[in-house]
């Protein structure tokens, strides 16, 4: 099965997220929720290449030493498939520019998975915050409810 690949990272700073909330653009299915920032990939691009440029389009802000963190594969029909490559970054530089695709905001950490966002992301918000080693997640929705979830090829009790 072909997968779109996206990029997504979470800029972090005194124990905040930079999260974009999704509410400038009609047709998104990110519409009203928040995530952190990132995008599909142009062609030629690598997962590195392609989170560089969409932070650095998104914010303004230019990424030192981004790190991969893991692997998430979304399955929300009638979305195609997704395969999102997952990064956090502390070191980045620059001043912050506003969004074409939403409002950005840095959030609390502990307070990001209170917003509304994808279920399936407070999974990966949990495995961030115990620092775990990469990992490979893979969550099945129909529309906004998470139907399963797979980490590592083992499900996760919802």
């Amino acid at each position: 099965m072909e997968l779109l690949q996206t990029t997504l990272c979470y800029l972090e700073r005194e124990g905040q997220y930079l999260m974009l909330h999704r509410v400038k653009k009609e047709k998104d299915v990110n519409r009203d929720k928040w995530i952190g920032v990132g995008g599909k990939f142009e062609p030629g691009e690598d997962a590195l290449a392609c989170v560089m440029r969409e932070v650095k389009e998104e914010t303004g802000l230019t990424m030192g030493a981004p790190e991969a963190r893991g692997v998430v594969d979304f399955y929300c029909p009638p979305w195609p498939a997704e395969r999102m490559h997952l990064f956090t970054c502390k070191d980045f530089t620059g001043e912050m520019q506003e969004c074409d695709e939403g409002e950005l905001a840095w959030v609390d950490k502990d307070k990001a998975a209170e917003l509304p966002v994808w279920e399936g992301d407070k999974i990966f918000f949990r495995l961030l915050a115990q620092g775990a080693p990469f990992f490979h997640l893979e969550l099945y929705y129909d529309g906004d409810r998470l139907l399963r979830a797979v980490l590592d090829g083992r499900d996760l009790p919802l």
